[in-house]
């Protein structure tokens, strides 16, 4: 279960006001016209702090911008606009030498274990690989360091000789773990880490990731669309929307009084294993709006049961709202308790 963030008055990664857009391919009538060319705002002015030690938990639907923001905390992807500083220091400004030691501090797990592992290569080739490229041992030790990752990560030590293809997706996923964990990181960023699983094997996947957590004091940026894990396994989510942040909160206090209507939708729209608990209620009403051509004020406005005139015309900021919660909606008293009720 998740515990309180731990008390850390620097962050160890800032994302503040980026912005990442995606050019599409124009059609001919639209070149010829001289239009510009189609683009897809996959981050729209995104800010946030990482604490050392916590779990982050980033969630929203599918095309939100959780993966985007993702590939550019690991430099995948390069910014528009904005920064992104690691120990205070901006990742785009790093020199060679630099940049090497921050990709090895921030590592990143991907969604899908068996393309992300190169089928030609043995768990020890993989591993003694990543070992190398960053000399993290002696060329003597490597073979002992790839025995003691593959106990960390609960795999035989036969898996050393096989490949890829002869592990199941539960097992695949522990050798990226282990690939992500030989360079000895201190920031991971788990895409979509059990996405691609059985139900029954996720629970094993995050349950060792809680435990390398603690052992080996990492920080964890883990971005999903499964409320119920990210509720176990984080210490504060953010709740992402058309590419926007709509809201920031302790995870206890995200699940029991959302500070945005968009955080309530998700949190309605959630199946619940307990029939007699299931809603028949509309989470959110109408269509996503196109991330081609985004609303000039709140972009949950058209879908939002609460919102008023400024609604579609300003863009709200992201406001504390007290409880270590922040949401970005011109509602200032959306979900807060009501002072009439004594607890």
């Amino acid at each position: 279960m998740n515990a309180a963030r731990p008390n850390a008055a620097i962050p160890i990664l800032s994302v503040e006001g980026v912005v990442k857009h995606f050019l599409l391919p124009s059609s001919l009538i639209s070149r010829l016209a001289g239009q510009p060319r189609p683009m897809v705002h996959a981050l729209n002015t995104v800010t946030l702090d990482v604490y050392r030690g916590e779990t982050l938990g980033v969630v929203g639907e599918s095309g939100c911008g959780k993966s985007t923001l993702a590939r550019c905390l690991v430099r995948l992807s390069d910014l528009d606009a904005g920064v992104i500083r690691f120990e205070g220091r901006d990742i785009a400004q790093l020199k060679p030498a630099e940049r090497r030691g921050f990709n090895r501090r921030v590592q990143m797990i991907f969604q899908d274990p068996y393309s992300s592992l190169n089928p030609r290569m043995t768990v020890s080739q993989i591993l003694g690989e990543a070992l190398s490229v960053h000399r993290m041992r002696p060329k003597a030790e490597i073979s002992g360091r790839i025995a003691e990752l593959l106990e960390l990560v609960r795999l035989p030590q036969d898996a050393a000789a096989r490949y890829p293809h002869e592990f199941s997706g539960g097992q695949r996923q522990r050798i990226g773990i282990a690939r992500a964990l030989a360079v000895e990181p201190d920031v991971i960023v788990a895409d979509e880490l059990v996405s691609a699983l059985d139900v029954s094997v996720q629970a094993q996947v995050v349950n060792l990731l809680l435990q390398l957590q603690e052992q080996l004091h990492l920080t964890v940026i883990f971005v999903a669309h499964d409320l119920r894990l990210v509720r176990h396994i984080s210490h504060r989510v953010v709740v992402m929307y058309l590419g926007q942040v709509m809201e920031i909160s302790p995870s206890e206090a995200l699940f029991t009084a959302p500070r945005h209507p968009y955080s309530k939708a998700l949190l309605d729209a959630a199946p619940e294993l307990d029939p007699a608990r299931r809603s028949s209620a509309i989470a959110a009403r109408g269509e996503l709006p196109s991330p081609l051509n985004l609303p000039v004020g709140c972009p949950f406005a058209s879908r939002c049961p609460h919102a008023f005139d400024r609604c579609h015309g300003e863009r709200p900021a992201l406001t504390p709202r007290g409880n270590g919660q922040y949401a970005a909606c011109h509602l200032t008293g959306f979900g807060a308790p009501d002072p009439t009720i004594q607890s």
